[in-house]
């Protein structure tokens, strides 16, 4: 039976807000805490959405002027329909005329604790429970009246209860003091020019799925223009998505960048090989807009004899000679006339491109123009066309030199390149071959080809001909696939030398990987055969900072004085502080953007930082070969294979075991991210005290649903113990959920020892603060609470190094951080390898400048007083 469409979904038209739709409630919860989440909203009036999970949704109400922390001050709060538990993120701009239309943010979210059976309190209409939020904590109660609002709706009061938290509204309004956002620290409009009115009649534009994008900067005068540049690149994607679009037809032809230094015209692919002799007759059209330093982004077609593209027009074109026939389609400039304005929204660059070229009859040079419908009909009609599909772009995104998901591709049938791997023999009055065989690499870095399938249509006689000759000269004994082949797939083939690159038109993909409805398109003689993977058509989801992208090539030298943008990636190596890093255009986070020669250019750069922290301790490593989100490895000892750099440690320091590994300078550190490490891990001892740590670790784990506050709440409250045993401690975020603090210690007492006392103040915090904290592991005994985790104190564990990228998505960083700075941080992933130099510009001091010293390894001891007063005797 079909459930009842529910009042969210029906005042909802989900094609135009971007609002997440309803998805199948769950039961009470089981095993996690309960979340709440305050939302700012600016529709009709302001006001404030108080949502609170229960059962499998958020139970909801709008309270007109907000919470108050006064307990006289009752602010009324109107029930209206429940959401769904995925609506607890969302920020954004609901379209104008739409349901609730105006803009959100998250003012505050967190935890709610009910005093008693939460279901019987909501039913009798009087709900007490405990907050634990950014920016609201201690007790509450929702009280229902007996008024009745429009439209029946229920009316009840939102109180505050008597207790440490409570302040009058005359001395703390927190409505006011604290306006913005809990998750981007964004205002609303209404905020920002503080008359109570809209900044502008026009709503910002953003996507709930970027619900982090800031304003772009205005561009910023540059004086002299990168003489290479990597394009933006767009991601496939399943199904049009929601949020604020511009789209234009996607071309089917050769990408290319035109660059303009001093007067002089230059065309390079998008792999950065210059072509500019290829394309004569295109010279003099851009010469003729008199420009001054600038970059162009675009598309070289061919168009057929209805005016669209024809890939195989375009390649006779090159062939033939006659590239007069070849028109450039310019949508972008990420630099233009002498400035860089690829921080400028890609709606502004776009139409600063279509007011610089002429208007003319047949032009060599022309615009590309966005399609003025919505993005149903837009892909309905270049699919009834026989376009390849459309290219949307985020309104508001700024041009970034990687893969990116502001710009997606949309296509009408599956199409992508394969590597040629063989052919068959013709029947009947065919010639040349019957079917092309297909193959593609199993990853990016990978030698290994896997079997797709074959293709048999799409030929005419002058295609058989030419593909023919090009494949018989490359034949060879044996497939060069690494998958197992049936005796129906090889029977009867010519294999050839991996070498040739076609492009195919299909229906989709089999559960055994191989094409279904195959029809050839063209050989592509512009992408390498060891680049060809399978594409993955992908959901867009959230984003965070984006990273700025450095770029190398070939086997250039990277150095900081080469500008960012200024290296395109090719494949091949990279050098890195003399150490070879192959594939640096490799993905490692898809998220950011990030690239294996990103990861190698941050650790390059703070070698100088995390070179104590690694000095003499054995290092593991945490292995991501194929990214972040692949199959990741833990390493803590050397293998047969050597990691370039790496010194192999003494072998009694771990009997029975290969050697553990060092780090003893900058060429190990990039010798071990060319093995696709990302992560950095150390022990608790040197190698001269092997079995005496020097330095014990806490680690503050959060149930995920806690604030952040309540993290950093837990980090003072740890010190203050801390502080009461006399012991210094330092404080660095983990790049993941929580809060290290680690304690160095005088090696002279053992693992053992050094465990247990850990473990005893763990077990003293949950004991004298049992809501906040526990001191046994496992998600389960966590709702709600931050587990203490001591047990990195053990022989042989480890915990991530200061400076340590972690291997998440956005590529976070182990920072170290002042005591003073624990109230100014605002998540554990506040720094990641895009922003952490602006971190070190703004620093006066290292926070951790004494750490690295011998001063409290020869005064900090464990002691019998200390666990007296914990409680204890001397272990």
């Amino acid at each position: 039976m079909a459930r009842p469409i529910s009042e969210y979904t029906k005042k909802r038209n989900f094609d135009i807000t971007s609002e997440p739709a309803e998805e199948r409630a769950a039961g009470m919860h089981v095993g996690h805490a309960l979340r709440f989440v305050i939302q700012k909203h600016d529709a009709s009036h302001l006001h404030y959405d108080f949502r609170l999970e229960m059962n499998g949704t958020l139970k909801s109400w709008a309270v007109p002027k907000g919470p108050s922390l006064d307990p006289k001050d009752k602010r009324l709060a109107v029930h209206v329909e429940d959401h769904p538990i995925s609506y607890a993120k969302f920020e954004g701009s609901i379209p104008k005329g739409q349901y609730g239309g105006g803009d959100v943010i998250v003012w505050d979210e967190g935890i709610w604790k009910p005093h008693g059976d939460a279901n019987a309190a909501y039913q009798s209409g009087k709900l007490k429970f405990s907050l634990v939020g950014e920016k609201l904590g201690g007790d509450w109660a929702l009280v229902k009246t007996r008024l009745r609002g429009s439209g029946d709706k229920e009316q009840w009061l939102l109180i505050k209860e008597k207790d440490e938290t409570a302040r009058s509204i005359e001395e703390y309004d927190i409505v006011k003091a604290r306006p913005e956002s809990v998750i981007t620290g964004e205002l609303l409009p209404v905020d920002k020019n503080g008359t109570g009115k809209p900044a502008s009649t026009k709503r910002p534009v953003k996507a709930s799925t970027d619900p982090e994008r800031k304003t772009a900067p205005p561009a910023k005068k540059i004086t002299s223009i990168p003489e290479s540049f990597s394009p933006q690149l767009a991601t496939l994607v399943s199904e049009p998505p929601t949020g604020e679009w511009v789209y234009e037809i996607k071309f089917d032809g050769y990408r290319m960048l035109a660059r303009v230094i001093n007067g002089k015209v230059n065309f390079f692919t998008r792999n950065g090989h210059d072509w500019t002799s290829k394309l004569p007759h295109l010279i003099k059209p851009i010469e003729a807009l008199k420009l001054k330093d600038s970059w162009f982004d675009g598309e070289l077609v061919v168009l057929n004899e209805h005016g669209l593209p024809n890939f195989q027009a375009l390649q006779n074109a090159f062939d033939s000679g006659r590239s007069q026939d070849i028109i450039y389609y310019l949508f972008d400039a990420p630099y233009l006339n002498g400035e860089d304005i690829r921080n400028l929204p890609v709606e502004e660059r776009r139409s600063l491109v279509e007011k610089i070229i002429p208007r003319r009859s047949k032009p060599l040079l022309r615009y590309s123009a966005n399609f003025d419908a919505d993005h149903h009909s837009i892909v309905e009609s270049a699919c009834a066309m026989s376009l390849e599909g459309v290219i949307g772009k985020r309104i508001g995104s700024t041009y970034v030199s990687r893969r990116s998901e502001d710009w997606i591709k949309l296509k009408c049938r599956l199409r992508q390149e394969f590597v040629i791997i063989g052919y068959t023999e013709p029947k009947g009055s065919r010639s040349g071959f019957g079917a092309i065989l297909l193959g593609i690499h199993k990853a990016m870095d990978s030698s290994d080809l896997l079997y797709a399938g074959r293709v048999g249509t799409g030929f005419n006689t002058d295609r058989l001909t030419d593909i023919y000759k090009k494949m018989h000269a490359l034949e060879r004994a044996t497939a060069p696939v690494s998958s197992k082949l049936t005796g129906q797939q090889h029977r009867g083939v010519h294999w050839i030398n991996p070498k040739l690159v076609c492009e195919v038109e299909f229906t989709e993909w089999t559960s055994e990987g191989i094409l279904r409805q195959a029809s050839f398109i063209s050989l592509r003689t512009d992408k390498p055969a060891k680049d060809i993977i399978r594409e993955q058509p992908r959901t867009l989801g959230q984003s965070k900072d984006k990273l700025p992208v450095k770029k190398s090539s070939g086997s250039t030298k990277v150095n900081d004085s080469a500008p960012a943008e200024s290296i395109p990636i090719k494949s091949g190596k990279v050098t890195v502080a003399g150490v070879n890093i192959s594939h640096p255009e490799r993905i490692i986070d898809s998220e950011s953007g990030g690239t294996k020669l990103d990861l190698a250019l941050f650790y390059e750069s703070v070698a100088d930082l995390i070179a104590p922290h690694l000095k003499d301790r054995p290092v593991s490593l945490l292995r991501v070969p194929d990214g972040i989100g692949g199959e990741q490895f833990f390493q803590k000892h050397s293998e047969n294979r050597a990691i370039p750099h790496v010194t192999q440690l003494d072998t009694a320091l771990d009997p029975d075991h290969a050697p553990l590994m060092a780090l003893e300078n900058v060429s190990a550190l990039l010798g071990c991210v060319q093995m696709n490490s990302i992560e950095f891990h150390t022990w608790g001892a040197t190698t001269e005290n092997i079995e005496l740590p020097d330095r014990f670790v806490l680690d503050l784990d959060p149930d995920p649903a806690l604030p952040w506050r309540s993290v950093t709440e837990a980090a003072h409250l740890t010190l203050a113990v801390l502080d009461e045993l006399k012991l210094k401690a330092f404080l660095k975020t983990t790049g993941g959920k929580g809060i290290h603090i680690i304690v160095p210690l005088t090696p002279n007492a053992d693992w053992p020892t050094v465990k247990a006392f850990s473990k005893a103040i763990a077990e003293f915090m949950a004991k004298q603060i049992p809501e906040r904290f526990v001191a046994k592991m496992g998600p389960q005994n966590r709702i709600g609470k931050i587990f203490i985790d001591y047990l990195r104190n053990s022989r042989g564990a480890s915990t991530v190094s200061a400076y340590s990228v972690r291997a998440r998505p956005g590529l976070p960083i182990s920072v170290p951080i002042a005591r003073e700075e624990l109230s100014q941080i605002t998540r554990p992933d506040q720094w990641n390898i895009g922003n952490f130099h602006e971190r070190l510009k703004k620093l006066k001091d290292n926070p951790w400048g004494i750490y690295s010293g011998a001063k409290y390894r020869k005064s900090q001891k464990i002691t019998s007083a200390m666990w007296k007063k914990l409680g204890l005797s001397k272990q």
